[in-house]
Order: structure tokens, then sequence, then C-alpha cells
């Protein structure tokens, strides 16, 4: 004998999962726009800082590249000094330090000057993307790292599209130095906010509920345990982190001739006006923030229809390397201002296509070593980025030529989509100690 529906005891309600995690993104992709806000307004500033100083293009490219050697070499003792100290305290006090030094550069007095404080300040910030990234490896299952990935690294183009009109805007107000005062302090207030709320393990966040925690614990593989220390002789003996990293070189490379050079050459080779060239040197990098987003989601989706790793990483990475490489030199060499803005957005949205899928490789085979291993990539890519500038300025002094330097991008573009091939996201880096 059946027992009517309406007498059936429902039972128990299933437990609520809090959304705890998704703050934590929120907040860390306010982190990484305020990361492009913080150096993209040197590049937006500095047709008016190369007038009032007099500098030459190979002095101005020393002020964007030194930022770079700073931000470059100190990934690595970043990476290193976040896996032991944890985000939330490592956050908080790089943030601080690189707001600091936005401030400053509004007091350089010089060539020189602005070099050193630009230097200082991109050591700060060499922190930021690996810290960010070892929280993740706690706060994430690994169907989601793909699209947090993309969806940071958004936050920080959309802040970079942004800026270049933000900056000539204050510029024509208050002057130059206005900017670096300005967007320094919101940085001292998103570390204030970080330290306050964020903790370093889910468990230990009042606001998390049993089920996310089992949620994110049921994401996380087996082989993500690893108690003992990271093996650096192994890591460097690894040719698949050698190709990783080389990839990246490639990438950072070319996204720094995008991010320092763009607004001078629309003033100085396509005749826009300061706040113009502002305007059109926003529109790749806002293309870019659709489809950082675009990349990590597509790849988490491939991996969750095909579970395999490999080829949901390797895929979306090459088909983005592979537009940027064919529309980089397409949008140089457009004769038409428009056609070359247009050509030169779909070049950015490829290369940005790749973006989440590069910074979701460290989660995959790093772990909680993950701030180590991102840092190490990211070391290699701001080594490029910081090469780029300089070998632009040269290239641009010794043929007389703006092509040059897009050119030599665009080959960059096409050996790191090759790169993928050699790439395999399925190894994990060794340990010692461990169990």
């Amino acid at each position: 004998m059946s027992v009517p529906a309406h007498l059936v005891s429902p039972g128990p309600a299933a437990p609520k999962q809090s959304a705890v995690r998704h703050r934590v993104l929120a907040l860390t992709v306010a982190l990484y726009a305020i990361t492009y806000m913080d150096r993209v307004c040197m590049s937006a500033a500095a047709p008016a800082i190369k007038k009032e100083y007099g500098l030459d293009n190979f002095t101005l490219g020393l002020v964007f590249s030194l930022f770079g050697w700073g931000y470059g070499l100190f990934q690595v003792p970043a990476g290193w000094l976040v896996d032991r100290m944890g985000p939330r305290r490592m956050l908080a006090g790089i943030v601080l330090w690189w707001s600091a030094f936005t401030a400053l550069t509004a007091a350089a007095w010089n060539g020189v000057s602005m070099m050193a404080i630009r230097f200082l300040f991109g050591v700060g910030e060499a922190g930021a993307f690996p810290s960010a990234t070892r929280a993740f490896s706690r706060w994430l299952p690994s169907s989601e790292r793909g699209f947090a990935q993309g969806i940071t690294h958004s936050g920080s183009r959309l802040a970079g599209s942004l800026t270049p009109v933000a900056t000539a805007a204050l510029i024509g107000l208050w002057g130059w130095r206005s900017v670096f005062l300005l967007f320094g302090s919101v940085g001292l207030v998103w570390a204030v906010i970080w330290f306050w709320w964020y903790r370093d393990r889910p468990e230990d966040h009042p606001g998390v509920s049993p089920a996310e925690l089992e949620y994110i614990a049921a994401g996380k593989p087996a082989a993500r345990a690893q108690a003992g220390s990271l093996s650096w002789g192994a890591l460097l003996r690894s040719s698949n982190i050698w190709y990783f990293c080389a990839m990246y070189f490639c990438y950072g490379y070319v996204l720094w001739l995008f991010l320092y050079w763009l607004p001078s050459y629309f003033t100085e080779v396509r005749k826009f006006s300061l706040m113009r060239a502002g305007i059109f040197a926003g529109i790749p990098m806002l293309a870019g923030t659709v489809t950082n987003t675009l990349g990590g989601w597509w790849s988490d989706r491939l991996y969750r229809q095909t579970h395999d790793l490999r080829r949901s990483r390797r895929l979306v990475s090459m088909i983005g390397f592979g537009v940027a490489f064919a529309f980089v030199a397409l949008g140089v060499l457009a004769k038409s201002p428009v056609v070359a803005i247009v050509l030169m957005a779909v070049a950015v949205a490829g290369l940005e296509l790749t973006t989440g899928v590069s910074w979701a490789v460290p989660l995959d085979i790093g772990h909680d070593h993950a701030g180590q291993v991102s840092g190490l990539m990211n070391m290699f890519g701001n080594v490029g980025g910081a090469i780029s500038p300089i070998v632009f300025a040269v290239l641009v002094d010794m043929t007389g030529s703006w092509t040059p330097p897009f050119i030599l991008g665009s080959a960059l573009c096409l050996i790191a989509g090759l790169l993928w091939l050699k790439i395999d996201p399925t190894r994990p880096v060794e340990t010692i100690g461990g169990a």
C-alpha cells in the first residue's frame, strides 16, 4: 500500500552552500585591476612625462624596462615567500609597498629618479599574481581554476583598457602627477580590506559553510596533497617547466609591446591627440578583457567534457596564439588607422585567450607550491616584458620605422603557440620529503 505523497516526510533539508570563495575571487579581480591600473598609467602618461623631462625613446624605454626587471626578478622570491607566509599577510604587505611607490612616482624629478622609483614599484608588484594563485590553490576546486584565472586577468585588462582614458582626463585637469597620487591611494584601501576579511584556509573563515568546504575538498584531486618542499633541482631539470616558461617569455614580450608602446605609437605614427590615443590604446585591452575570461571558461568546459586536461589547456592556447600571430602583423601593416585599431584589438584578443589557461597550469602542476611555480613562470614572462621596451626602442631608432618591433612580436606569438605542443599540465612538480 503506497503512502500519500503529502504524508511523506521530506527529510532534513540539504545544507546550504555558502559562496565565500566567490567573494575571494571578486577581491582578487579588484587586486588584478589595481596592478594594471598602477602600471598602465605610466605608459599613458609617458607622452606628457617625455615632453616635460625631454626624454628620448631609449630613456623612456629604460623607465618602462626597470619596472619589468624589478617585477620579473622578484617573482621567484615572492612565490617562495607566499608559500611560507600565506596570501593574507603577503598580499596586504606588498600592496601597501607598491601603492606607496605608485604615489612616489609623482615626486620624480628626472629620468633617473623615475627609473629607481619604478624599479622599486616593480619589486612590490612581483608578488601579486603568485600570491593570488597561491590563494586559489586552497579556495578553488580544479573545475573552477581556469575560469577564475581568466576572470581575474580580465579585471586587469579591463583596468588596462580604461586607465589610458582616465589618465588622459586627469592629466588635462590636474597634470600627470595627480594620476599617481590618486591611483596609489586605491591600493591602500584594498590592502586594509583584504587583511581584515580574508583567511588563508577556507576552514578558518567564519562565513564558509560545511557544504562549501565539502565542495571545495571534493574538487581537489588526490595528487594535490604535497607535504614536502618543492624540489628545485627536479623543477629546473624538467623540460616541461622550461617549455612552459619559454612560452610565457614570448607572451610577456608581446603583451608589454601593447601595454607600453601603443599610446606612443598612436600619437607618433598614427598622429592622434593624447586623448584619442588613450581611447584607442584602450580598445585592444578591452578586447582582451573578454577573451581572458572566455579562454579560462572554455578550457574548463573542455576539461569537464573530455576529462583530458592536456587537450583542454593546449587547444585553447594554440588557437589564441595563432590568432595573435596573424593579426599583430596585419594591424601594423594596415594603411587605415581605424583598420589598424580593429586588427590590433583582434590580436590582443587572441593573445589574452591564452592567459587564464597559462595561469591555471601552475595550479595543475604545482598544487600547494603554486606560488613558486607561478612565480617562476611569471619571472620568465616579465623578463621578456622587461626586454621588450628596450628592443622596441632600439629597433625604432635603428630602422626609423615602428613596423619591425611589431613583426618580431608576431613571430614570437607563433613560437609560443608551437611550444604548447610540448607542455604537459598533467605532470606535477616533484617534492622533497612528501608523503
